[in-house]
């Protein structure tokens, strides 16, 4: 019996995340981060959205596009535990696995009619890099998907957050709509886990700009914001 089949995007999601540094750890982090979710010529149908906009909340199921390979591992290092203690692949949500689907919460805000793109999701949440696949979309339930009492493993959310200081008030570079997405991005803290350099200054792309910034005990210090010319 081959139970082997090819599945193939309906959809790709559209933000302001063009590099994997930066992206949310985990869906919802970023709750002011807006991203569009256009639907490729086959499945853009209206009716296949139909009902949609009575649920708060949709499940993305996705695709690790950008760090695909073509073997696997059964253990990976995760970061949350240094990078150095080996762990199960299925007990991780690592993009290393045999398949490279990855399943993330996020709001759906309306669905917006655009012309040439047909109906497509504002969705608010997500931690998917821009254009990244996916393959299903599939409504949030609140009396099953949330489970009261649920442990989290060694991934348990502290809730610890950075300060955020823009002392030379660099942020007004930036569109006033992805200022809000920003911070929240910069106050989870977007460097590996297990770097901890107050010298070193890191850079990030987002939405067609350079930021740059520095991290000293719990404060994140934002040092520019350029525009991407390149």
């Amino acid at each position: 019996m081959n139970d082997e089949y090819t599945i193939k995007p309906i959809a790709y999601i559209y933000n302001d995340l063009t590099t994997k540094f930066g992206v949310p750890r985990q869906s919802g982090l970023a709750s002011s981060l807006i991203s569009e979710i256009v639907f490729t010529p086959e499945y853009r149908v209206a009716d296949a959205l139909r009902g949609i906009e009575d649920f708060s909340h949709i499940w993305l199921i996705w695709s690790f596009s950008e760090a695909r390979r073509a073997e696997w591992s059964p253990t990976v290092r995760p970061p949350r535990l240094g990078g150095n203690e080996r762990v199960g692949v299925f007990a991780t949500r690592s993009p290393y696995r045999p398949n490279s689907l990855a399943l993330s919460c996020v709001k759906l805000l309306r669905v917006e009619h655009k012309e040439g793109k047909g109906d497509i999701l504002i969705v608010s949440g997500a931690d998917l890099m821009n254009g990244t696949p996916i393959y299903d979309i599939k409504p949030y339930l609140p009396y099953a998907d949330a489970i009261e009492g649920a442990s989290g493993g060694f991934a348990r959310d502290s809730g610890k957050t950075l300060a955020v200081v823009d002392e030379n008030s660099v942020i007004n570079k930036l569109p006033e709509s992805k200022r809000a997405g920003l911070f929240e991005i910069l106050a989870r803290d977007p460097r590996p886990q297990y770097h901890d350099d107050k010298d070193r200054v890191y850079g990030m792309a987002f939405g067609g700009y350079e930021i740059k910034f520095r991290v000293e005990g719990e404060t994140l210090y934002l040092l520019s914001v350029e525009r991407n010319t390149k």
